[in-house]
Order: C-alpha cells, then structure tokens, then sequence
C-alpha cells in the first residue's frame, strides 16, 4: 500500500521538536563532529567513512525540507537549525580538508573566502531577525550549496584513492571548490545589499 504524503488522514503524526524533518537536522548536525573524528582513523578508512558520513548526511539536508513540506511539519526550530546544520557540516569538512594540507597555495583563500561568507551570512540573518524580516534563499544560493558539497564530497574522497584517479577527483574537487568561491562572493553581496536595504529603512 502506498502512503501519499498530502492525504491528511496517512500524514505522519507531528511530533514537534521529534518529527521526522527535525530528527534529519538534529542527524546532520550531529554528523559534523563524526566527520572531523575521522581525521584520526589511520589509512583509508578515514577518508572513506568521512566521505559516507558527508554525503549521508547532505542528502538528508533534500529529505528534512520536502518532508517537513510535504507532511505540513514546518517549524521555526527546524527553520533555525536547518542552516546552521549546513554550516556546521560544511565548516568541519573545510577544517579537516585544510589540517590535511588539501588546500594549499591559493586554495586556501577558497576556503577563506567560504568560511567568510558562512559567518558573514549569519550574522546578517541574525541581526535580521531581530527586525522581523526573512531573507529567502535564492536559487543561486542553492547551485552554490550544491556545487560546494560535491567539491567537499570529492576531496574528502581524494586521499583514498590511488594514481590519476586521484589526480582527477582533486581537480574536478577544487574546481568545483574556486567555483564555489566566485558563486559565494556574488551571494555574499546579494544578501548584504537586500540587509542593507532594510537597515536604511529601520535607521529613517
């Protein structure tokens, strides 16, 4: 028997703070942690259970977001927690690229630059808020998401692997990285000038 999520009489009863859209979230916060203890995993464990425990948990960022939709579960804790999931996740895969020396010369300033971004981001929808205004995401902001955890997904991967495969999977990851990079900087300032717009408003 197949259960459609929009008939309210087989909708999943809401649980609150435990239904099933705000357990992903609650899982993928909890995964950024798993991902830096890998770097202590010795061999190719390491790369290949952070790389499983990466892309598990960013494809339950999809699944939290259409089943909260689709079984009319939306919460404000799980709109405040979902993003700082993403940046946890993101952030902790970043450092434990850069402690093992996958980001070196200008890649590094990638890196930089991304982590700017996240932080910046975050005090401007924090500071926002405090105005009652919502910044929706843009769908550039969503390419970039994903373009930055396929880069992510694929260096964490790379050490793992042996020969020109490795070679490959490295520079398709940090293309897809700088690419980020550039995607983030435009976003970054997209969000800066719709705050600014708001805090002209609040000063007038």
């Amino acid at each position: 028997m197949t259960v459609q999520a929009n008939d309210p009489a087989q909708r999943p009863v809401d649980l609150g703070a435990f239904n099933i859209p705000n357990l992903l979230t609650y899982g993928r916060i909890a995964a950024a942690p798993l991902v830096g203890a890998t770097y202590y995993i010795p061999g190719n464990w390491g790369p290949w259970i952070a790389f499983t425990i990466f892309v598990i948990a960013s494809v339950t960022d999809y699944f939290d977001g259409y089943l909260a939709r689709a079984w009319k579960q939306q919460s404000a804790l799980g709109r405040m927690l979902d993003p700082i999931a993403d940046k946890l996740l993101v952030s902790v895969a970043i450092l434990v690229l850069a402690v093992d020396g996958m980001f070196d010369g200008s890649s590094f300033w990638a890196a930089v630059i991304i982590l700017m971004r996240e932080v910046f981001v975050s005090g401007l929808r924090e500071f926002l808020a405090e105005l009652r205004v919502s910044v929706p995401v843009t769908r550039l902001a969503k390419w970039k998401t994903t373009m930055q955890l396929i880069a992510v997904a694929a260096l964490l991967i790379a050490p793992a692997l042996q020969g020109a495969r490795q070679g490959v999977i490295i520079n398709i990851g940090l293309s897809f990285f700088w690419a980020t990079a550039l995607v983030t900087l435009y976003t970054g300032y997209d969000y800066f000038r719709a705050g600014l717009k708001h805090i002209v408003k609040e000063r007038q």
